[in-house]
């Protein structure tokens, strides 16, 4: 069996714009890949960083639903996060909110866009978008871009686990 290549996740900021653009390619296809972004049961193996375990408390997946989840590190609750589904197009486009407990007044918009690039291949770009550049750079300096990279090499290895 022959390994994939390490994928690269990029994490941009305009410099103009309180935006983060976040792309990802993944060895599988769109809806495989929708799939595990959107499945609870499967969202808990890979979100967030190698450290953190994941515990959902709420999750309603369809146009108009919400969800809230936990991030957990030896038994105690570092951080909670919550939003709605504004969109949620299969296999290729989801839009919600996000909103970091600790921060109420922070909510990004964000929209992900699950791209067939063939081959079994599918690039994800997800554009966040929040009320300042002050907001965005808090974000940008919170560690998150660890927590991507790593739940992205999560993600990588969990699509290869099921059909």
């Amino acid at each position: 069996m022959t390994s994939q290549p390490a994928q690269e996740t990029r994490i941009d900021a305009d410099p103009q714009l309180p935006t983060i653009r976040i792309t990802r390619e993944f060895a599988a296809p769109p809806a495989k890949v929708f799939h595990a972004w959107t499945d609870p049961d499967l969202v808990t193996q890979w979100l967030g960083p190698k450290s953190l375990t994941m515990k959902i408390d709420s999750w309603d997946m369809r146009t108009g639903g919400s969800y809230r989840y936990r991030a957990i590190r030896e038994g105690q609750v570092v951080a909670s996060f919550y939003g709605s589904f504004h969109e949620v197009r299969p296999n290729g486009r989801l839009v919600q909110t996000f909103t970091f407990e600790g921060v109420p007044d922070g909510v990004s918009l964000d929209t992900a866009t699950f791209e067939d690039l063939g081959d079994g291949r599918t690039r994800v770009t997800i554009l966040s978008v929040v009320d300042s550049l002050v907001a965005r750079d808090a974000i940008l300096a919170s560690g998150m871009d660890q927590g991507v990279t790593e739940g992205y090499e999560r993600l990588d290895a969990l699509l290869t686990t099921f059909a």
